[in-house]
């Protein structure tokens, strides 16, 4: 055989090789493809609540007359929150799920996500979730604490659905918001679709450098702590006239707490500063911003992080600085500075649940995630309601202590 016969085998024998190769792997992307579908298509429910109450939902659209909207497009536009509330209920005869969101909101939110996400996360017509719209209130209490819930910058305050059930089926009033040119999407019951504004984005404010930075985060921060304000008002007018009776006389306006992931941590740290009703507050995993820096918080509040341990960078490093500064200040009875070891800043929401677990599994097997979605829910839920059990339900002889047993990936940080 000569050198040119070899040459001419080894050359066939290698464009086999690449043409196996392409064959396994349009074969290994079409099951890939195939099994995400199917997964795409397939019910889920979101974690059982832990405690004793059924769960009910309901949902306001409230106006402000009295004050403009300081980051709306047109001047002497009134502010307008759409609030949804979560609550302790009556017993429901069926153990069957409820539906995620309202349809006309779910139509709206699949069709601002676009066609790649909706396919790695779960078609929200096959998610359920545990409240029920418009249930009666239970009457095993005569009022409940008040919680209010603030989600991050780049999410609707439903996507925290789980940690709002679970509070509330310990006996809290949940209160969340979304709010128009602010919030991602905002879908009101009369079926205006109002998106959030670009220069109203607190993470597009992290790309303007030095001072520039600040006042645009600042800004952002200024609207949306004034918002807390206005529904802790209208609360207020609710629990002495709520037009439906549901919530009359059910809410315990003397003892409030908050709590936000991302910028609405850094929100919640800015309202327990600014506005004395704050009686508890919990920043989860959100950078600092404002004057809550300087000058600290007086009552008692808790830092629960994702897993920082593998960024050493200036910026990471400054911030956790700010949160060491305010913790330090922080009452010595009434602080908790907590880590939960391998936890993703983006699964505090539904997330953990509702995006592709085949998805999650790659990112785990390649060291990006390094914990189960549902268990850093679980964790989450968990620290929430024994926080918040201790300050506002003056549970100190009986509430469990963080960090747990059952919850090894707990660090303090101090």
């Amino acid at each position: 055989m000569n050198a040119s016969t070899k040459t001419r085998r080894l050359v066939r024998r290698f464009f086999k090789c690449v043409a196996l190769l392409a064959i396994f792997g349009v074969f290994a992307v079409t099951i890939l493809l195939l099994s995400l579908w199917i997964e795409h298509r397939t019910d889920v429910t979101l974690p059982n609540p832990t405690g004793p109450f059924a769960v009910g939902r309901t949902i306001y659209d409230w106006t402000d007359t009295k004050t403009e909207d300081p980051l709306a497009p047109m001047p002497a536009t009134q502010r307008e929150l759409l609030v949804w509330i979560w609550y302790p209920a009556e017993a429901q005869q069926s153990a069957a799920g409820t539906d995620y969101l309202p349809t006309e909101l779910r139509t709206a939110v699949e069709h601002d996500r676009g066609p790649f996400i909706r396919f790695l996360t779960r078609d929200l017509t096959k998610v359920y979730a545990h409240s029920w719209p418009n249930a009666a209130v239970s009457t095993q209490q005569r009022s409940y604490p008040v919680v209010i819930m603030r989600a991050g910058a780049s999410l609707e305050v439903w996507n925290f659905t789980t940690l709002a059930e679970d509070l509330a089926s310990h006996g809290y009033v949940v209160v969340g918001f979304d709010a128009p040119y602010r919030s991602r999407v905002v879908v009101f019951p009369d079926g205006r679709v109002i998106k959030r504004l670009p220069q109203n984005d607190p993470e597009r404010c992290l790309e303007r450098a030095g001072q520039e930075q600040e006042r645009c985060a600042d800004k952002v921060q200024n609207a949306w702590t004034s918002d807390t304000a206005f529904v802790l008002d209208r609360l207020t007018a609710l629990n002495a006239t709520d037009p439906s009776g549901r919530l009359t006389g059910r809410l315990d306006m003397s003892r409030i707490g908050i709590f936000g992931h991302s910028f609405g941590g850094a929100t919640a740290a800015q309202f327990c500063h600014d506005d004395a009703r704050c009686k508890v507050g919990v920043d989860v995993d959100g950078a600092l911003h404002g004057s809550v820096i300087q000058a600290g918080i007086d009552r008692p509040f808790m830092f629960l992080l994702s897993d920082h341990s593998r960024e050493g960078d200036p910026e990471a490093t400054q911030i956790l600085a700010k949160m060491r500064s305010v913790y330090a200040r922080l009452p010595p009875n009434g602080r908790q500075f907590l880590e939960i070891r391998g936890a993703s800043h983006f699964l505090f929401a539904d997330d953990g649940v509702l995006k592709s677990r085949i998805m999650l599994r790659i990112l785990r097997t390649l060291g990006i995630i390094r914990i189960d979605g549902r268990r850093q829910l679980a964790i989450t839920a968990y620290c929430l309601r024994s926080f918040f059990d201790e300050h506002l339900k003056g549970a100190n002889a009986t509430a469990p202590k963080i960090p747990s047993p059952l919850y090894r990936e707990l660090q303090v940080l101090e």
